[in-house]
């Protein structure tokens, strides 16, 4: 799909959303200065677009017993191989996300895992029986931040809506 252009109401409402997304539609409404109508509807369409991808409760993986993060890198056999091996981490729950990549990975998946063993476990017994020529596992301390892509305001005349947002 295009790259969708976005006025400075769509812009305005991301900002809002994005910064809490439990914000009631009446409350952007107000710091908008347009009818609760106007945001139902403009939110309706950004999702139509897929410019908004819906909204999601985020669980902390240590709090549920996941304290091991790892990114794999991914070296296949063969080209020939990226489909099946995407289908199969599906089915790998502590796989959380899959990318193919530029560089020296074929592909490159963040992992969950309780502990290391539990990690090194996935690994052998999930990851391996794949066929994969290689892998190569890094393994995070801590998450330092994480957040989602900037929406920028484009012109002075939302000054105002930068400030309610920040």
């Amino acid at each position: 799909m295009a790259n969708y252009q976005l006025d400075e109401l769509d812009e305005k409402i991301l900002k809002l959303i994005i910064g809490n997304a439990r914000i009631p539609f009446l409350e952007v409404a107000r710091i908008c200065n347009v009818s609760g109508a106007a945001i139902h509807q403009r939110i309706q369409r950004l999702t139509a677009l897929g410019v908004i991808k819906g909204s999601e409760f985020i669980v902390d993986n240590t709090k549920v017993g996941y304290d091991t993060c790892a990114y794999v890198g991914i070296f296949l056999n063969s080209p020939g191989q990226f489909p099946s091996v995407t289908e199969a981490l599906k089915n790998i729950p502590e796989v959380v996300e899959c990318h193919y990549t530029t560089g020296q990975y074929d592909l490159f998946i963040k992992i969950y895992a309780k502990n290391n063993q539990h990690l090194l476990s996935i690994i052998h017994n999930k990851l391996q029986p794949l066929g994969l020529a290689r892998t190569e596992t890094i393994i995070s301390f801590k998450e330092a931040f994480k957040r989602q892509i900037p929406i920028e305001l484009t012109n002075e005349s939302s000054k105002d809506v930068r400030a309610a947002c920040d």
